[in-house]
């Protein structure tokens, strides 16, 4: 519950993380959700004000600045599905009942019903949570109020994007005047939704958002991995993505293998060996790869029923670097991302399989001339691996160890370890 009687400035702990972010990598950052709320921060009651238990707008204003002075742009937790039960238009009805004005912003209000708060009427909650009224997003006046809300988080912020929570039950007009909205605001605003199932180009196109979060791909990477069935992750791509009838072809999806709402990925897998190759996956296939804050030095964490404070603790910086659950894998993350932002292939390539076993896997990701190809083994053992390389090559370097691998008659030769991966760069 939010009843700190003072303003308490956590935000500024996140300015020391800013050379960490760029030292593993990062170009952008997602915070949410922001907005001061009642309790769990989805429960809004001021749209204009960072939640006091954060800090206060100039707080955040400086980290934004601290953020893009160094590279990194802002993406914020848009939650505009509902409001709290203390935002002020649910206030005026409870007030002024049939006599608000605000009746019409939000859906099913209705004085003949009751809610479960003895309110006197009843209302559409989400997922029947009534602590969360629904907006109505075909309300004019809505639609302009949250419009005017995302203006003045550009104009006094510069943010860089907005996270859109719950965006598979969001009113689809509402979203493709969003993206119009904010494309005369900041030309190169980002849209990402929350999307758990469903026909994602519904959402990814040129009229609605940019992208939409990858679920399919998650559940892919790590029981693809603990099956030992790379065929299900290979369908999984070949279904989004293939040059050649992928659904999602030129859509690019935000890709992760952990996030607040779900298990930390080392909970999820069978093996911790299985990391190396589930990261290198995460930033070579096709999609916007994204880390978890704390999933760079392997934290765990699980949800515990309806409870997610296992998903979210509080980390400090200085402690994780000196005691990180898993030593070597920040280092691993540090040099996919170097990796990735060298090689343009790996953001704009098509993707094509070349090899495909139960245990082992390679692709490539090819941009004209030039290709990047992946491989990788979910084996405990070692495997002799000889990949056909897709386009005409002098040699190959290897990407994570640096050393040179053997190119015989248009094939790369390989002796992939247990559990290993591989980048090979093709010059």
């Amino acid at each position: 519950e939010n009843k700190e009687p003072e303003t308490v400035h956590r935000l500024r702990e996140l300015f020391p993380w800013i050379d960490h972010l760029k030292e593993i990598g990062v170009t952008a950052i997602y915070i949410g959700p922001l907005f001061e709320s009642t309790s769990h921060g989805y429960d809004t009651r001021d749209y204009k004000q960072v939640d006091s238990r954060l800090g206060d707008n100039e707080d955040f204003k400086h980290f934004v600045k601290l953020c893009h002075e160094n590279g990194i742009r802002v993406v914020v937790d848009g939650v505009f599905n509902h409001t709290g039960r203390e935002f002020f238009a649910f206030r005026d009805i409870q007030k002024n009942r049939e006599g608000s004005r605000y009746c019409g912003w939000y859906k099913g209000v209705n004085f003949g019903w009751n809610s479960p708060y003895n309110d006197g009427f009843g209302y559409e909650a989400w997922q029947g949570h009534f602590e969360l009224p629904c907006l109505n997003l075909q309300n004019p006046e809505v639609k302009q109020y949250l419009f005017d809300v995302i203006r003045f988080w550009i104009s006094e912020f510069d943010i860089d994007g907005i996270r859109l929570d719950c965006a598979n039950v969001m009113d689809f007009g509402f979203m493709q005047e969003m993206r119009t909205q904010t494309a005369s605001m900041k030309p190169d605003f980002w849209l990402m939704g929350e999307v758990i199932h469903g026909d994602y180009a519904r959402w990814v196109n040129d009229e609605t958002l940019h992208s939409v979060t990858n679920y399919e791909l998650w559940k892919g990477l790590y029981s693809g991995h603990n099956d030992h069935n790379y065929f299900e992750i290979a369908h999984t791509i070949r279904r989004q993505f293939d040059a050649n009838g992928g659904i999602y072809k030129g859509c690019r999806l935000y890709s992760f293998v952990e996030n607040h709402d779900v298990d930390r990925i080392v909970n999820k897998l069978k093996e911790k060996s299985f990391l190396q190759s589930v990261y290198t996956l995460l930033y070579t296939l096709p999609g916007i790869p994204s880390v978890y804050y704390g999933g760079e030095w392997g934290v765990e964490g699980r949800k515990e029923g309806a409870c997610d404070d296992g998903l979210r603790p509080h980390l400090v910086l200085s402690e994780m670097e000196a005691n990180p659950p898993i030593p070597e894998l920040k280092g691993l993350l540090c040099k996919l991302g170097a990796i990735r932002q060298a090689n343009p292939a790996l953001t704009d390539g098509v993707y094509r399989e070349l090899l495909l076993t139960n245990r082992q896997y390679a692709f490539a990701r090819i941009l004209g001339n030039e290709a990047v190809i992946t491989a990788v083994n979910n084996d405990a053992n070692p495997v002799h691996m000889e990949i056909n390389c897709p386009v005409s090559a002098s040699g190959a370097q290897e990407a994570l160890t640096g050393t040179g691998a053997e190119l015989r008659d248009g094939r790369i030769i390989w002796e992939m370890p247990a559990y290993g991966s591989a980048i090979f760069v093709i010059c």
